[in-house]
């Protein structure tokens, strides 16, 4: 089975790209939904452990949260220290399901991929990229983005030209969406036609 990176900067497309993967019935794991959950479960009791008034009602208050850190940003290493290893079994757990499943694909959407390091055991990364004007106009409509947290955010991850240069496929989201469709659904059938070979762990 082929384990696909997805990654690419705030606003840059890529989750209209890994739904476009799911459209043509390949599996895709979603860091961020992860997270969403983890919030709301596992992650609760450490994170209110480490981070005393982030939580309520059982689960992980994210503007709290956002403020302590923005307030507090060299505690965001605390922070992945919980989070990351969580996330990560949630990942292994996906990849074992879809290759038992009988998968030829499955694809796994990490915003910070290349940042934090860890392989994952892919073999692939594609990367969804857009113009920077195109991802501040994007990240700055989004309820709750404010500049600073944009700037933040944005500190934290590598260039787009970086992330591009350790690609093995780059979706440009500024073209139009039908063109990104059709460059998604090729590289489907070009990688569920092709035997594992050559495989490497990410850059």
């Amino acid at each position: 089975m082929w384990r696909l990176g997805l990654t690419g900067s705030i606003a840059s497309g890529k989750s209209t790209v890994g739904r476009m993967f799911e459209e043509l019935g390949v599996p895709v794991f979603s860091a961020d939904a992860a997270v969403h959950a983890l919030y709301r479960g596992a992650a609760v009791a450490p994170i209110e452990a480490a981070f005393p008034g982030t939580t309520r009602k059982s689960e992980v208050d994210r503007t709290a949260l956002s403020a302590r850190l923005l307030a507090e940003p060299r505690r965001l290493a605390e922070l992945e220290a919980i989070v990351h290893p969580l996330v990560r079994a949630k990942i292994a757990d996906f990849l074992a399901a879809a290759e038992a499943g009988g998968a030829p694909l499955a694809v796994v959407d990490i915003p910070l991929l290349f940042e934090g390091g860890h392989p994952y055991g892919l073999d692939r990364v594609a990367v969804a990229v857009a113009a920077d004007a195109t991802i501040r106009a994007r990240a700055l409509a989004r309820p709750g983005m404010s500049v600073e947290k944009l700037d933040a955010i944005l500190a934290r991850q590598l260039p787009q030209a970086e992330k591009k240069r350790r690609a093995d496929y780059i979706f440009d989201t500024d073209r139009p969406l039908a063109q990104t469709r059709a460059d998604v659904a090729a590289l489907v059938e070009e990688l569920r036609a092709t035997p594992k070979t050559g495989a490497r762990t990410t850059r």
